[in-house]
């Protein structure tokens, strides 16, 4: 891996996180409209599809998966539709700011298991820098523990498992067009998405869709967005490093709720943020560090 691809790695995470922390805060204006976040996410899958399909149509993009990268995209589908509906459940059980903070785990449970998945050894610094990360996320959604049901913290914490999985197995499928793996991803999610609505007595017709038709199309637009660059970037750096970049979507939630829906960003929140942000320059420091020695090794002759 070169620098500048690495480079390019980070950039695309940070933009993504950026795309999901603008996402949800129009998820919860819809939800306030009563659009119900399983409707959403089938709907959004059905916008994706459409999109790849015309995308790949006009540029002529293959949408073959590399025949190696098959196993890791089944388990890419089905970890991003765990994410997307146990995230988007749990705030049925539990407050937004609960949910928040264990789904946010994730960023902790892929720097411990970083070791078992990638053989890779854990370092005092990545544990360092993942947990004041985590701390500053604490901060940032407030930890609002009041009115608990054990069912919200399962589904968030099932959310939280969900994208460490899909954080590792989108990293090993970096062979496989970004086209064609957003297509089988999405095509993997629908079934999955339309089932659990089924069950939940949530799959709502499209129409209810028009209750807040510009905070959904934001919702959805947000989410392709983030959901595209996360591909590329977890294409060019590792999961570890995403994780905890990823730590900013809270942050940026928390900012853009502030400017959307007038909600008041604490000393604490604003503390919290900050140090997000020193984590995550920690982390790219690291990352630099790690990338320079491995270009470093001397081949043997």
């Amino acid at each position: 891996m070169t620098r500048s691809a690495h480079a390019s790695g980070l950039v695309l995470a940070i933009g993504s996180a950026g795309l999901y922390g603008f996402n949800i805060v129009f998820a919860r204006m819809a939800s306030f409209a009563g659009a119900s976040g399983s409707a959403i996410v089938v709907y959004r899958v059905f916008v994706m599809l459409a999109l790849v399909a015309a995308v790949a149509l006009m540029a002529r993009r293959s949408l073959a998966m590399v025949r190696k990268e098959r196993g890791q995209l089944l388990l890419l589908g089905i970890a991003s539709a765990m994410q997307g509906i146990c995230y988007l459940s749990s705030v049925a059980f539990i407050p937004v700011t609960v949910a928040a903070v264990v789904f946010y785990t994730y960023p902790i449970i892929i720097v411990l298991t970083n070791p078992l998945v990638e053989k890779t050894p854990l370092t005092p610094e990545l544990l360092g820098v993942a947990a004041v990360a985590s701390a500053g996320v604490c901060l940032v959604v407030g930890p609002a523990f009041t009115g608990l049901d054990w069912r919200g913290l399962a589904l968030a914490f099932g959310g939280s498992v969900g994208t460490a999985v899909q954080f590792f197995a989108a990293a090993r499928c970096a062979k496989t067009d970004v086209v064609a793996k957003v297509f089988w991803v999405q095509l993997i999610v629908l079934p999955t998405a339309i089932l659990v609505s089924l069950v939940a007595g949530q799959l709502a017709p499209p129409s209810t869709l028009a209750l807040a038709p510009f905070a959904v199309a934001m919702t959805i637009g947000g989410y392709v967005g983030g959901f595209v660059l996360q591909l590329l970037a977890l294409g060019r750096i590792p999961a570890v490093a995403a994780g905890i970049i990823f730590c900013t979507e809270p942050v940026v939630a928390s900012v853009v709720s502030a400017l959307i829906l007038d909600e008041v960003l604490s000393p604490i929140q604003v503390a919290g943020g900050t140090l997000v942000l020193a984590a995550i320059i920690a982390n790219v420091l690291l990352e630099q560090r790690r990338l320079k020695n491995a270009l470093l090794i001397p081949i043997a002759d």
